[in-house]
């Protein structure tokens, strides 16, 4: 991992209008991910997550502050982002191949190049076999891996990740949460996730980013010092896993609740 900065934010703030009067979603935010590293962003529902997602990919214009890709200020979407969300988004009418073409096919790339590219991410994700099944006929956890390959096919540098895998169940999560690992530590991308599970964060990131609530900061970051970044498998059984989980539980302040806590 260099020490190039690939995303930045810098004082970044975003109020919203409402018949109420102002919100502020984020107040003052200052984030920089360095080239090849996962950084995870966890915090309270509502506290702006999403909203620099949206403001470091150039869907949204941040109210104060701006937001870097490679150095250059964002102003808009641009070729160097890409976006993976919780649904799967896939365009029914077209194949699992095409699919991933589409987005390097609004890009302008030529034919021969889009099929290399969606060759090689089949391959690599496992997704030859089913290059020309439709969306309806794979599973949750296989059409999310459709996406992350849609995703990587336009070659980001950056890849922001909004809760990608919440929509499956618990065993395909874990081997979706090992294939993007692999994934990224292979392509050499730089990635922002946002996450409400704990555990998710610690195995999958170099760093954790916590925020607090609503107007949301950035109120704590910790560095995951445990080795196979690649394999968060391996890392659930790293000793060190319950005690980073524990303290991210104590800067959201999750306890117990009360009624549990007098029928354990």
């Amino acid at each position: 991992m260099s020490d190039l900065i690939r995303l930045e934010y810098r004082n970044v703030t975003m109020r919203f209008t409402q018949a109420r009067g102002q919100l502020t979603a984020v107040q003052g935010v200052n984030i920089a991910l360095r080239d090849g590293e996962v950084v995870s962003l966890i915090g309270p529902s509502g506290c702006g997550k999403s909203t620099l997602l949206n403001i470091g990919s150039g869907l949204t214009a941040p109210s104060e502050g701006e937001a870097f890709v490679e150095g250059v200020r964002v102003t808009g979407p641009n070729e160097q982002v890409a976006f993976m969300l919780q649904k799967d988004l896939l365009l029914p009418w077209r194949t699992i191949a095409e699919n991933i073409m589409f987005g390097v096919e609004i890009q302008g790339v030529a034919s021969a190049e889009r099929k290399r590219r969606a060759q090689d991410l089949l391959d690599m994700l496992k997704l030859s076999e089913f290059a020309g099944h439709y969306p309806h006929q794979l599973s949750g956890g296989m059409r999310q891996r459709v996406a992350l390959a849609r995703t990587l096919a336009v070659d980001p540098t950056v890849l922001l990740l909004d809760e990608p895998f919440s929509a499956v169940d618990a065993q395909t999560r874990m081997v979706l949460q090992r294939e993007l690992a692999q994934t990224l530590k292979r392509a050499k991308k730089t990635a922002l996730l946002i996450t409400h599970d704990l555990l998710e964060a610690v195995t999958l990131s170099d760093r954790v980013l916590v925020m607090s609530r609503r107007p949301g900061r950035i109120i704590d970051e910790i560095a995951i010092d445990i080795p196979d970044r690649d394999d968060p498998l391996k890392r659930r059984t790293h000793p060190n896993v319950s005690g980073y989980v524990n303290r991210l539980m104590d800067r959201l302040d999750i306890g117990v609740p009360e009624a549990a806590a007098v029928t354990a």
